[in-house]
Formats: C-alpha cells, structure tokens, sequence
C-alpha cells in the first residue's frame, strides 16, 4: 500500500512552484537567511520613495519651492550612480585587518542614509523661512546626497555580498529577489507613508522622516547581522584597476555600441523628466492629498514588478530584449498620454493607471537594455559594459529630472502670464508641456532601437536558464 504524501510534503511543493524566487534558497543560503539579508532592499526602497515622492510634493506644493530648485536637488544622488561600477571594484579588493570587504561599505553606507534623512527635517524648516531658505536649499543638498550615496553604496555592496553567498546556479534567482524585494518595500512604504500624511502636517512629516531614518538602521543591520564570513586571506588583493578610459574606448568601438548607449540615453531621460513632477502634478492640479499623491509611488512600482515578471517569462523563451525595450517605449508613450489627459478629464484613476503605466514602460525599458548591453559584453567583461549602462541611465536621468523641473516652470510662468493665450493660461500646461516632451524622446528612442533589434541576437551569449538581475545597477 502505498503511503499519501504528508500535508507538508504537498505544501513545500506548492512553495517551489507557484511563490516567486523560492527556488533561489539553497542549503549555503537558506530562505530565512535570504530574506534577511534582502532588508538592506527594503530601507533603500523607503529612502527611494521619500526622495522621488513625498519630498518633492511637500517642497513644491505645501512650501511653495520653485520647481526646477527641487529637481535639481532630487537629481543630485543620481550623480553618484555613475560610480557604482568603482564602489563595487574598491569592495572586491577592500584591505581589512578584520577580513571583511562588503561590511564596511554597507555600513557606511547605512551612515550615510541615516545622516541624510537625520538632516532632512532641519533643512525642511529652514527652507520655510525667507531669511534662511537659502541655507535650507544647501542643507537639502546635503541630505539628499548622503542619503543619495548611502542607498548607492548600501545596494552595490549588499548585492557583491549576496553574490558572494550565494552559490553559482543561485545568483541569477537571488539578486533577482533582491530587486523585487526593493520595488516590494517601494510599494508598501508608499502606501504606508500615504497612510500616515492623510492628514498632513508638518510635525507629522518630520515624524515619518525620522522614523525612517531609524528604521533604516534596524534593518541594515538586521539584514548585515553575521552574513559574511571574515577572511584575511582574501582582503589582501591587489588586484590592478584598469583605467576608465581604456574600459570606455573598447565597449564603445564595438559594432552598435554606440547606437544602443544612444537610446539608452534618450529613453532614461525620457522615463525620468516626470520623477520630480509626477506628485505635484496629482497634488497641485487634480488636488490629491500628500498621502494619495504617495500612493503613486506605490502604483509606479507595482507596474514595474509587472513588467520584471513579465521581462523574465519573455527572456526565457528567447525574446530579443531590445524588442522588449521598444515595448516599453510604445507603453511609455501611451502612460503619458494617460498622465496628460489626466488632468482636462478631472480623472484621478486614469492617473493612478498612468503612473502603473510608466513604471511598467520603464520597468521594460531598463530590462531590456541591460540584457542587450550584457550581450556586449566580451568574456570576463559583463561589469564593464553594465558600468557603462549605469553611467549612462543615471547621467541622462539626472538630467531629464533637471529638464523636466526647469521647463515646467518656465512654461508655467509664461502660461500664467497670458504668453500662449487666455486657453493655456493654466498650471496644468507646464506639466503638459514635460509629458509632451516625453512622449516625443521616446519616439526618437525608437527610431534610435530600431536598426539595432534583433542584430546582437546572433552573438548573444546568454541562455535562458542564466536570465536574471544579477548585475542590475540601480
């Protein structure tokens, strides 16, 4: 007679099959163990929707700063995304007498996003005042860069140490995990923050920030807590550091190298003209609450999810990932159409099913460029051209989120100013004007994909069963 499998037998089962990444756990590298060390994605996930959500509704609707001041100040931790590539290069070949390479960096990285959001409150009042508001767009300056170049430094050499624990098969599926616990702890700290500013005040705010610099605390170091093992040995590498320029000219001097760092430039720039707007868009036109104008955040990284699971079933099956990328161009331009649109409807859920919209385009978008930059890559040399793609997406970030603040004021201004007629003379043509301009990059970015899909396919080097995010940058 033969024995029924037990309930948990039939459950385990159940686990393996149908939970996402539960087959990234191994016997090195148990679940439990993993999930902790994925906490590290948690807290940079909460700084992420503070800095690109909350604050810069609050600095431009509820304490009146201009526009282009406060994008500005969100680009300015975007500037030290170039550098991850260097941050985890000085993580592999660290000298610690205490044999750790990946601690150091992800505790001082910590260091620097609980100094940023400690600071945050400070410069929050003094940019109220007239007499110190330029000292509070200094200390603003300050906060986001620490807390900017913390969540940097914190996720390239938590993401080394995961590789570092994981076994060889397992990497793909473990960073994979990581990522998907960061849009995760997007998701539930915009939707917890939301919550807790539905009745905004300023004390509150103050509150939620400093709640969130100490949580940031318990859970990197929670997450840190006797992950890696010390090793001497290993710390004494003096591995040489190629110059920048040698790596740069041989990435670049490949066939299509240049074309596709080309639309990588335009289509990151065209995702991120909206980071700094998006907000104040809901707040300051369809007139959402601070907590409701959060909830985007949330619904932004909901559609990014989608599109990760989405981008793995289709890589798997063979799917060109520039084709991909060109997917989510086309569902960019349709999101911000329904952004645009948002506002002469009055219509708050098309907004809502806008902003899922962009980050389900950018989601694609930012996938499918990666692989395509990785099938680029000559053998021993995938870090080099993902260096590449980082700098690229973060520098053209960067500045579409200073683009997108300063046109939005300046169109606004000569809107008011009955400069385009009594019909536009409204707020809401600044931010028509950025999703406009959007739209527009990304039909450019596909005219620049387009002669490229389907030719790096011939030399692709990855196979379904290596897909996954393991070297993703940002």
């Amino acid at each position: 007679m033969n024995e029924r499998p037990s309930a948990l037998t039939f459950w385990q089962a159940v686990g393996t099959r149908f939970l996402p990444f539960a087959d990234a756990a191994s016997a090195e590298l148990p679940l439990v163990r993993l999930l902790r060390l994925a906490l590290f994605q948690v807290s940079v996930g909460i700084a992420a929707v503070l800095l690109n959500g909350t604050l810069n509704r609050v600095l431009i609707v509820e304490l009146n700063t201009p526009t282009w001041i406060v994008a500005l100040v969100i680009a300015i931790p975007l500037l030290v995304a170039p550098f991850r590539a260097l941050i985890g290069y000085r993580s592999d070949t660290h000298h610690s007498v205490l044999g750790w390479r990946r601690v150091p960096y992800i505790w001082f990285g910590t260091l620097g996003q609980f100094g940023g959001l400690a600071i945050m409150p400070f410069a929050l009042i003094l940019i109220t005042r007239p007499d110190t508001f330029s000292l509070g767009v200094s200390a603003s300056c300050l906060a986001f860069l620490l807390t900017g170049a913390g969540m940097h430094v914190t996720q390239t050499a938590g993401l080394a140490l995961a590789t570092d624990i994981a076994s060889r098969d397992k990497r793909p599926r473990v960073v994979a995990l990581l990522y998907v616990m960061l849009l995760v702890g997007m998701m539930l700290a915009a939707f917890a923050i939301g919550n807790l500013l539905l009745d905004f005040t300023a004390t509150k705010l103050i509150q939620v920030i400093q709640g969130a610099a100490v949580l940031t605390m318990v859970l990197n170091v929670t997450a840190l807590w006797k992950q890696e093992a010390r090793n001497r040995a290993l710390t004494t590498s003096t591995a040489p550091n190629p110059s920048f320029a040698y790596i740069w000219t041989s990435f670049t001097a490949q066939p299509n190298a240049k074309r596709l760092l080309l639309a990588i430039g335009i289509g990151a720039m065209a995702f991120a003209m909206q980071d700094a707007l998006l907000e104040p868009y809901g707040g300051e036109i369809l007139g959402l609450s601070v907590g409701g104008t959060t909830s985007l955040t949330g619904a932004w990284a909901g559609g990014a999810l989608i599109a990760f699971a989405h981008s793995g079933r289709q890589l798997t099956k063979g799917a060109d990932p520039l084709r991909l990328a060109g997917m989510g161009a086309v569902a960019g331009i349709a999101a911000f159409l329904m952004t645009l649109f948002a506002a002469p409807l009055n219509s708050v859920p098309l907004l809502y099913a806008g902003a899922m919209a962009i980050g389900f385009g950018a989601g694609l978008f930012s996938v499918g460029t990666m692989i395509a930059a990785m099938g680029l890559a000559r053998e021993g040399s995938s870090g080099l051209a993902l260096g590449a793609w980082g700098a690229v997406q973060a520098s053209c970030g960067g500045a579409g989120i200073a683009l997108g603040g300063l046109v939005r004021d300046g169109v606004t201004y000569f809107a008011l100013h009955n400069g385009m007629g009594t019909t536009l003379a409204y707020r809401a043509t600044g931010y028509g004007t950025v999703y406009a301009l959007e739209i527009l990059l990304l039909l450019v970015t596909l005219v620049a994909l387009g002669p490229v899909i389907g030719l790096h396919l011939q030399n692709r080097k990855m196979t379904s069963e290596s897909f996954g995010l393991s070297e993703f940058p940002t």
